[in-house]
């Protein structure tokens, strides 16, 4: 009966050990380095060898580059929710070869497709994973189109399945919620793209996606802070071929007015563009009202009835 104490107290040791820092015991020097081809550590003040013949728990198999490295490891991809089974399943490659690179035979090839046709089919059991599936595809074309990274994916997929989990989606359409959650996924990454930019990408009204996002939002109580118009600014700045001053003199702009209290209850995509405006008249690289409305999709009056509010608030009138 004591062994398993004596144990359970020689692991609590070595995990209080490994979460200290190291420290050198000549020169009481923090600045330990790992010496992977020697297995020893060092530390790098004074040379004294800490510890060596340590055991190297990396694989046995050297890569160069990322080509090789992948060719070398025997595991799978991550599970990732952008898949309706979390990518856990097999797939059966589209190419007629074999592991040697060689073509197949006809009656191989003939038996593979069937096996693809068999394997495409069991992947989903029942109606509700098809719906998922289906679902999942359109949040990964809709973000494709839209250029958001890999994590805003993934966090849309999991906001459909918690919706999905509660039942949210009764009554509404599929795309219309999956489309709701690619928008309420980029709010909370703080990634700037608007309600009109999901909704030219997606196939459901504006409308009806405006009205799922804060059903589903409040049923899930997403905590959605409100969008600033200075993460459009880059964006709309580089569409537009401005430099960097007028980038700099927008966020000015927007930082002014907003502290006057100018922002509540505006559209932000319609504030940046007014800045961006008014900035390029600044800096002496005119744009015209038409050019910044094409780029931020809003319309020439929002500009120009921003524009007037925030030069007042700059002091310019």
């Amino acid at each position: 009966m004591e062994r398993p104490s004596r144990q359970r107290q020689r692991e609590q040791q070595a995990e209080q050990t490994s979460d200290e820092t190291l420290q050198c015991p000549e020169c009481s020097s923090t600045d330990v380095i790992t010496d992977a081809d020697q297995g020893e550590l060092v530390c790098d003040d004074c040379g004294l060898v800490i510890d060596e013949r340590s055991i190297d728990r990396g694989p046995e198999w050297r890569a160069f580059n990322h080509s090789e490295r992948q060719s070398k490891s025997r595991v799978g991809a991550p599970i990732t929710e952008t898949m309706h089974d979390r990518g856990l399943t097999t797939t059966i490659d589209w190419k007629d070869k074999d592991a040697y690179g060689r073509s197949l035979s006809s009656e191989k090839r003939s038996q593979m497709h069937r096996l693809r046709k068999w394997q495409e089919r069991i992947r989903t059991k029942d109606a509700g994973e098809r719906n998922l599936q289906f679902a999942l595809s359109e949040i990964d074309r809709m973000a494709s189109a839209l250029g958001v990274p890999r994590s805003v994916r993934e966090v849309a997929s999991v906001i459909y399945r918690r919706a999905l989990n509660e039942d949210l989606i009764r009554g509404r359409s599929i795309e219309g919620v999956a489309t709701s959650a690619l928008y309420a996924a980029c709010r909370q990454e703080g990634i700037p793209r608007s309600l009109d930019e999901v909704a030219e990408v997606s196939r459901v009204p504006q409308k009806e996606i405006g009205r799922t996002y804060r059903y589903i939002s409040q049923e899930l109580g997403l905590e959605l802070k409100p969008v600033d118009p200075k993460q459009f600014v880059p964006r709309f700045a580089s569409a537009l071929e401005l430099s960097e001053e007028v980038q700099a003199k927008a966020t000015e702009i927007i930082d002014v007015s907003a502290e006057q209290g100018l922002l509540s209850g505006k559209s932000p995509t319609g504030f940046a563009a007014a800045a961006i405006y008014a900035a390029s008249l600044l800096c002496n690289e005119k744009k015209t009202q038409r050019e910044v409305a094409d780029v931020a999709q809003v319309t020439e009056v929002t500009i120009r009835n921003r524009y007037q509010e925030q030069i007042e608030a700059m002091g310019f009138r």
